[in-house]
């Protein structure tokens, strides 16, 4: 049946007069759904565990203001003066269980009561239900990327100093260090640190508590494999890795010292890989390190010169211009599979885009240090529930298996998963003495809601 054309527009000659009432309407309809799942794994009773020992409630409860916090960043605000426009939104108090929503200043007041060892209770609890997610996907294998990002701060925050950071080398900066699960695209663990410092930096201490952690829940026949760029080619990572029995593939720089500018000259025959890479595989000896170790050198041909490589002699420029690298490890991979395996870091730059971009991490909100590490634990923390959320739902499809070793699950990103399920409008209307939440007649929305529920009660 084909419709009238007159019939598809209409014209609109006034403006609407705006008003603002007293109505229970909310913005975020899918907080309800959000809330089930925080009830379903217990939320509130492990926030309240973790925090038994800290004195960090105040009159709001230390509960309330870690939800609280995890629901600003999940509706999308960025920064804790955004608290005072959803203050009398419905379904944000009752994810937070408020009656009344408090001031910035509270919420600021409270974060800069954090200390290192009221830090590591956040991170506790991050950790724990990281654990429960792994058991519960029955996971085989751990991967577990490794890396660094630089956070921009104001010229006044505490441990905040001008760094690395090549496109703002004057700013002030935190150089946080992160540890991501490829599997399910979860954070492990994050550091906050100085701008000021290599990205290795502290970095044998965070592998080994990690490593420590995860062989205290799984034991040792769960194998744990890290990939991590050449900040982390180091003496102490490498010997500290092979002393706990992970596996590894990372990064070798083309330091003068080392001995890898030598090997590729001298290589004459290269294995292709396809059209434009080609590769060979060799036992770099470090003498200064006293270690011996399997490198496979790569180079990529290109058609322009090269900013990031030095250009052999040994070709003729008419073949065009190569760039190189190396990966060292003690995992028995043929080179085309290690350069699938490398490759798939690129889902933790991807990771770290979105923590940065949905969640705030890139937020600093006080001039306190400890106030600002747990802003980022905090963020942490709100991007692997949304994550948790999805899996234990039915919103997450499997993906297939990639040499690549990236998740396993495709999952939405913030923004979608914001855009479809969070930001519903929706009025909280009494029906025959019952409160009801019902939101606008629309097919789509109510067959992923009722997708959505009937996940959340299995």
């Amino acid at each position: 049946m084909r419709l009238c054309v007159s019939s598809l527009g209409r014209i609109f000659n006034r403006d609407l007069p705006i008003e603002f009432g007293t109505e229970t309407l909310s913005s975020y309809g899918g907080l309800e759904l959000l809330r089930r799942y925080f009830q379903l794994i217990g939320l509130h009773r492990r926030i309240r565990r973790a925090f038994a020992d800290h004195d960090l409630g105040g009159d709001y409860g230390c509960v309330r203001l870690v939800l609280l916090v995890i629901g600003l960043l999940v509706v999308g605000a960025r920064r804790l003066e955004h608290v005072r426009y959803v203050a009398g939104d419905p379904l944000f108090l009752r994810l937070c269980g408020l009656a009344r929503v408090p001031s910035d200043r509270t919420v600021v007041n409270w974060l800069k009561k954090f200390t290192q060892r009221s830090l590591q209770a956040l991170i506790s609890l991050n950790t724990e239900l990281l654990h429960e997610q792994i058991e519960q996907l029955g996971l085989r294998r751990l991967t577990i990327d490794v890396d660094g990002t630089v956070i921009r701060t104001g010229g006044k925050v505490a441990f905040a100093v001008r760094g690395y950071n090549p496109h703002h080398p004057k700013d002030p900066s935190y150089y946080p260090l992160l540890a991501h699960i490829a599997q399910t695209s979860q954070i492990l663990r994050i550091r906050n640190r100085p701008g000021n410092i290599n990205d290795s930096r502290g970095a044998r201490a965070f592998l080994t508590e990690i490593v420590g952690e995860l062989r205290g829940r799984f034991g040792r026949s769960m194998p744990l494999e890290f990939r991590m760029d050449g900040a982390f080619f180091q003496e102490n990572i490498l010997k500290l890795l092979d002393r706990l029995g992970c596996s590894f593939a990372i990064k070798v720089p083309f330091w003068k010292w080392l001995p890898l500018r030598s090997l590729v000259a001298a290589q004459k025959r290269w294995t292709r890989l396809d059209s434009e890479t080609s590769c060979f595989e060799t036992e770099m000896p470090i003498a200064q390190w006293g270690l011996s170790l399997r490198v496979v050198v790569y180079r990529e041909r290109v058609h322009h010169k090269s900013p990031r490589n030095y250009q052999l002699d040994l070709f003729d420029p008419d073949d065009g211009y190569f760039e190189y690298s190396a990966i060292t490890t003690n995992k028995s991979l043929a080179p085309s599979a290690l350069w699938d395996f490398m490759a798939g870091r690129g889902a933790h730059e991807k990771m770290i885009g979105e923590l940065k971009g949905e969640f705030g991490l890139d937020v600093v909100p006080t001039n306190h240090y400890g106030a600002n590490s747990a802003w980022q634990q905090l963020s942490i923390l709100a991007h692997n529930l949304i994550r948790g959320f999805q899996l234990h739902s039915t919103l997450a499809t499997p993906n297939p298996r990639s040499a690549k070793c990236t998740a396993l699950y495709r999952l939405m990103s913030m923004r979608t998963l914001r855009f479809l399920v969070i930001a519903r409008a929706a009025r909280v209307a009494r029906i025959a003495g019952r409160k009801v939440l019902r939101f606008a007649q629309n097919p789509s929305t109510q067959t992923l809601y009722d997708q959505v529920a009937y996940g959340l009660t299995e």
